[in-house]
């Protein structure tokens, strides 16, 4: 384990990546928050708890960071180019909550010196381990698949309309991975349970599925974004629902089992 993220090396040629999971904003940050910030309040709630076993079983490799998204966003390009142009994007070193409220004091958002060292404090480090570990997947398997888990409030104004479906599968319009993936767990979705679905709608894939998905190089990259509703309580104090998540594990499964029975063409 590494200061800013844990690392887990799996047996088979899937890595799970869960960018937003981490919680802790370093002491010397906290006077430039809001006090609400502190909360962390957007944070990816318990995906560990919720996949953890899950990669046990199928021996997945795990990559999971320490600190939080508002210090800043590993799932954002480093030129911090907007995700959704013409959409509410959060930046890579985010200045706002889902809500579309200032995280920062007056006059405290972080400049381009204190940018440029969260890039390369969190950022790099992150995105080099995880580079690594599918490089490491490539040689043993001759490919490897990068599963980005993420999940988020159903209502979300400031960030979307409406209510989102329960899951979201991104992978960049099909550009992210082979297309038997995506054919592949569509149809594990289209499979009739209690939970709504699409496929690259509001949520395609950030900049890890697009950036590490690389059919041409056997990469091959999804994004799942859930709601929250499928398993805690999507508000303060964001219980995790353990009656919930038993309904949706299976689902959560079954996608992954489904990346592992594909095979690149010959």
């Amino acid at each position: 384990m590494s200061e800013v993220f844990k690392l887990k090396p799996g047996r088979v040629p899937l890595l799970i990546s869960m960018p937003h999971v981490g919680t802790e904003i370093p002491a010397d940050q906290h006077r430039r928050y809001v006090p609400r910030a502190l909360e962390v309040e957007d944070t990816d709630w318990h995906l560990e708890q919720l996949y953890a076993d899950i990669a046990d079983e199928l021996g997945a490799s795990l990559i999971v960071p320490r600190y939080s998204r508002y210090l800043i966003d590993l799932n954002r390009p480093p030129d911090d180019t907007p995700m959704y142009p013409g959409a509410s994007n959060t930046e890579l070193c985010p200045t706002r909550f889902f809500t579309g409220d200032s995280l920062y004091l007056e006059g405290q958002t972080p400049g381009q010196r204190e940018k440029q060292r969260r890039r390369e404090t969190y950022w790099l480090p992150y995105h080099k381990n995880l580079q690594a570990e599918l490089s490491r997947l490539k040689a043993q398997h001759g490919y490897a698949v990068l599963f980005d888990a993420h999940s988020i409030r159903s209502e979300l104004p400031w960030l979307f309309s409406g209510r989102l479906p329960d899951l979201n599968l991104g992978t960049a319009d099909g550009a992210a991975c082979d297309l038997g993936i995506t054919k592949g767990l569509a149809a594990v979705l289209a499979v009739p349970t209690q939970f709504t679905h699409v496929v690259n709608g509001r949520f395609k894939g950030g900049y890890i599925t697009r950036y590490y998905g690389q059919p041409e190089r056997h990469q091959h990259a999804v994004q799942l974004e859930m709601c929250q509703r499928c398993y805690m309580d999507e508000w303060a104090p964001f219980n995790y629902r353990a009656e919930l998540a038993a309904k949706v594990q299976p689902v959560l499964l079954a996608l992954l089992q489904q990346l592992l029975a594909w095979r690149p063409a010959t």
